[in-house]
């Protein structure tokens, strides 16, 4: 059985108060991986990466969450939305499919602590 690969692009974001984030695109992304797996894949890809500012390559990355998935509705939130997070957090021991990742999804990839911290008091610094 071959595996199902997908594009997504994944949002880094280094700060929610200040809005500050990047996307990267990955083309040919296996669904079939765990998003464990995925996560260790961008921990070590995202350092290697050419054009992407020091403060950026060297985050402490943890969590990730689907912003928006192709012909599906989107939030207006700038950077990142603060619901459904039991729906759209994506929970390690699953696969990128189950978790609803599916071709041209765009994912969130943020430090759980900082999420927290904004959820808590969202104000933006800007």
């Amino acid at each position: 059985m071959s595996s199902e690969k997908a594009t997504i692009t994944v949002r880094l974001i280094r700060s929610f108060e200040h809005r500050n984030f990047k996307p990267l695109v990955y083309h040919g992304v296996n669904l079939d991986q765990t998003v464990k797996e995925f996560i260790v894949f961008l921990k070590k890809d995202v350092p290697l990466r050419t054009g992407l500012p020091p403060p950026f390559k060297h985050y402490k990355y943890d969590k990730m969450k689907i912003i928006h998935q192709a012909h599906k509705s989107k939030t207006n939130e700038l950077v990142l939305s603060l619901e459904d997070d039991d729906r759209l957090l994506l929970k390690e021991d699953w696969t990128m499919k189950a978790a609803g990742v599916a071709n041209e999804t765009e994912i969130a990839f943020f430090c759980e602590e900082d999420y927290k911290n904004y959820k808590a008091n969202p104000v933006s610094s800007w």
